[in-house]
């Protein structure tokens, strides 16, 4: 599709592994991606699963891309490989790739050129040489200890989820310098590891929370939280429903259906910790009423009630799902020579067309000639801004986006300069602005707010609908996640803001999307992950009823962020063309998406996905073992040959290194039991902190499950200084926050200006963007229509 918004855009690809999934999000859009691979192809085409000869992951990572093959060792290879580059707008690497590639050289030799280097935990700290897998980087990302039961051991999520973290980071960290250097004409170095991507990134403990975090404890307890009571999943008549009791008058809802039981009369039942507080009481009562209803009876009267509730479906449900076939989300498609699986597509629609799967990847041996098709004259740019300015300076955004979803998409842009406005109405207040305490911000308001300007306006008023017209027309962007249709219906859509302005780009986002059967569901993120089938697999087994993944709010996060990717396509498309366009993110399509192995095979061999709980089928041992120490643990995973050999010399058992029982990679998954108890003998004489400090230094990978305070002062994260401090006026204490994801050679870090009240720059905006005289302004206060803080 030539009118994808990267189409003008070319990227070499020389990932191996951790971070592929980069290049396949710029290939989506459009992005010339040339993979470069060497002789005999990447290690990833090796990765388990595979079916019929082809990786799963390979072929959904590197689906959309071409492929050269290049001996980088040779001179020969280098200098094809130089020429490539040559033409580039965009160069990605991992440090895994095996090229020895030099990231710093390759940025001196093309200064026009962003080079984005990729590793595990990044070019510099401690552990900068260490192996990182995707259990590793969640047990010590601090999203591990808020999932599991207590009691049991902590639970991984499904596979999938950290790799579409960092990929999707990448993305924006690549694209964000691509945009810079469009301003300034300077290309530039930039660095990110996957480990700081899932800290700040996936679900981050110090960084915009749910609504359920009212009713956790501030004071971070060693004991991992109950996550059945965040958002609780009941038996139903078919199956599991999954509730989210959030806003006072979902719960008095609620308490109405149930005939309103004296027991939870009192009023202090409208509030989230007093709710979770009874949830022992409250959630068998709401349990009995659904027994004798199905999954779609319940979530149909859910939303006649105006009660959040969705069915937790299992894989093989999703992928039969009418809507997500209707939305276009998952589509049947050639993944490999003569393999033919059921997928997601991609994440975005950018003008009412999906921007996601064209084609297969190539196999090795289908390798082009490494050259660009075509010809172009100079990579395009007009350079007016000096290096080392924010990029969005002189970009104005509206932003109409409430709860985690709006706060963190909203920031993106503020932090890097943008004239962010968050246009509030008082009497529908953002979810997010919710305190325990009065007279206190919300810290979730204060980590995704910073950097805006506020103003109050009813846009339920025909005067509040004109003056937001108004300020659109010297707007660039409009951002919202309401239900599919809410602008339209309030006259403030893309059709009727491109009349006055035709280059806006208005991306809106939701649960479901605008087509499809669930386009009018309600949803939150706990609710789709349900719906998707992340819950089903995010257990201990497949007969375990509990389900471990109520304590995060995936994909609010990463779903704002893959909506902030495509904003960012559609602004460098439009410095070429001068036009905007809409943009549809539904968060489903983001949790299918990282579910795209389990979906592939489980259309391939239906039946045989299954929750795995922290076993990795394809490796041994592998797991989260308990270390010595009360509820402390460690994820290993033993991929290899020689990795086994380096775990039996640590130990010192060489005796096992042969063992017939654990001597091959097979054959250590055979005897998994077996070799999980060599391991976990050693492990539990051990701090998590120091097994994993010698299994890395044995090039075993490891990760300790760190809680949220260790991150605060983990070493690796204090020397990349990953953490500043946030102030507000409002807090009792200053937060810890972080200022970047990836690091540039040129951008700088984001401000730390404090998040405004609501209503707090309604004159100034009023006055100065608008041009309403004083008169005008104090009648449309005292209409209403305007609101000041």
């Amino acid at each position: 599709m030539s009118d994808l918004p990267l189409s003008d855009v070319r990227v070499v690809d020389a990932t191996d592994g951790l971070g592929e999934s980069c290049g396949r999000f710029l290939a989506d859009l459009g992005a010339q991606v040339v993979r470069v691979e060497r002789p005999g192809g990447s290690r990833s085409r090796h990765a388990e699963p595979i079916e019929a000869g082809t990786s799963i992951p390979f072929a959904l990572n590197n689906a959309n891309k071409k492929v050269v093959v290049l001996d980088l060792g040779t001179d020969s290879g280098r200098a094809r490989f130089d020429d490539l580059v040559a033409g580039a707008d965009i160069l990605v690497e991992s440090s895994t790739g095996g090229t020895g590639l030099d990231p710093d050289e390759l940025a001196a030799a093309h200064p026009a050129l962003v080079v984005l280097t990729l590793s595990g935990f990044g070019r510099s700290g401690p552990y900068r040489n260490w192996n990182a897998t995707e259990s590793v980087i969640y047990a010590m990302s601090g999203v591990l200890s808020r999932s599991g039961e207590p009691g049991r051991e902590p639970l991984l999520p499904p596979p999938g989820l950290v790799e579409q973290a960092v990929g999707v980071h990448a993305a924006w960290s690549a694209l964000l310098a691509h945009f810079d250097r469009i301003r300034t004409g300077a290309g530039q170095l930039v660095e990110i590891s996957a480990f700081e991507s899932v800290v700040h990134g996936f679900d981050p403990g110090f960084g915009v929370q749910g609504s359920a975090a009212a009713g956790r404890r501030d004071d971070f307890p060693r004991d991992r939280p109950d996550a059945a009571n965040f958002y609780p999943v009941l038996r139903c008549a078919d199956g599991q429903v999954r509730i989210c009791l959030l806003a006072k008058r979902q719960w008095r809802a609620m308490f109405a259906w149930l005939g309103e039981p004296d027991e939870f009369a009192d009023p202090a039942f409208d509030t989230i910790p007093a709710r979770f507080a009874a949830a022992d009481r409250l959630h068998p009562l709401i349990e009995q009423l659904f027994a004798d209803r199905t999954r779609d009876e319940l979530v149909a009267e859910g939303a006649a009630r105006g009660i959040p509730i969705g069915g937790v479906l299992r894989i093989g449900e999703v992928l039969d799902n009418d809507h997500f076939i209707a939305a276009g989300t998952l589509v049947d498609a050639e993944i490999g020579p003569e393999i033919h699986a059921r997928i997601p597509s991609g994440y975005a629609r950018i003008g009412g067309q999906r921007a996601g799967f064209r084609h297969r990847a190539p196999a090795a041996d289908d390798a082009l000639e490494p050259s660009w098709p075509g010809r172009r004259g100079p990579r395009g740019s007009s350079p007016g801004s000096a290096p080392g300015s924010h990029p969005f300076a002189g970009l104005r955004v509206l932003d109409l986006g409430v709860v985690v979803f709006g706060a963190e998409l909203g920031r993106q842009f503020a932090d890097h300069g943008a004239d962010v406005i968050k246009v509030e109405n008082r009497e529908f207040p953002d979810g997010l602005r919710q305190s325990k305490r009065p007279n206190t911000l919300s810290p979730s308001v204060a980590w995704g707010h910073r950097n805006r300007r506020s103003l109050g306006l009813n846009l339920r008023t025909a005067d509040g609908k004109d003056l937001f017209r108004r300020l659109a027309t010297e707007a660039d962007v409009v951002l919202a996640n309401f239900k599919p249709g809410t602008l339209d219906a309030m006259g403030i859509g893309y059709d009727e803001l491109r009349q006055v302005n035709p280059r806006i780009i208005v991306a809106e986002g939701s649960a479901f999307g605008s087509v499809g059967p669930w386009n009018t569901r309600l949803g939150y993120g706990p609710l789709v992950r349900a719906a998707c089938g992340v819950s089903s697999l995010w257990r201990y087994s497949d007969d375990d009823p509990g389900l471990c993944d109520g304590s995060t709010v995936y994909p609010d996060h990463i779903g704002a962020q893959v909506s902030a990717v495509t904003v960012l396509a559609a602004l460098i498309a439009r410095g070429s063309h001068g036009h905007g366009t809409d943009i549809e993110i539904a968060q489903a399509d983001a949790a299918l998406v990282a579910l795209g192995g389990q979906l592939a095979r489980e259309s391939l061999a239906p039946g045989s996905v299954r929750a795995e709980g922290n076993a990795d089928p394809f490796a041994a041992p592998s797991g989260v073992y308990p270390c010595a120490g009360e509820d402390e643990w460690v994820v290993v995973s033993v991929r290899d040959d020689r990795e086994w050999r380096g775990l039996t010399a640590l130990i010192g058992r060489d005796d096992l290194a042969d063992d017939p029982r654990f001597a091959r990679w097979a054959d250590r998954v055979e005897n998994r039991a077996e070799a999980d108890k060599v391991l976990a003998s050693w492990l539990a004489e051990r701090t998590p902190a120091e097994a994993m400090t010698l299994l890395q230094e044995a090039g075993v990978p490891a990760g300790a499950m760190l809680r949220l305070p260790d991150l605060l002062t983990d070493p690796h994260l204090v020397d990349r200084d990953a953490y500043t401090r946030l102030e507000h006026p409002m807090l009792p204490a200053s937060l810890p926050t972080a200022v970047r994801v990836a690091r540039f050679g040129s951008i700088p870090d984001a401000p730390l200006r404090p998040a405004p009240l609501p209503g707090a720059d309604t004159h100034e905006i009023a006055v100065g963007i608008l041009g309403l005289t004083d008169d005008e302004y104090s009648r449309l206060v005292a209409d209403g229509v305007l609101q000041p803080a």
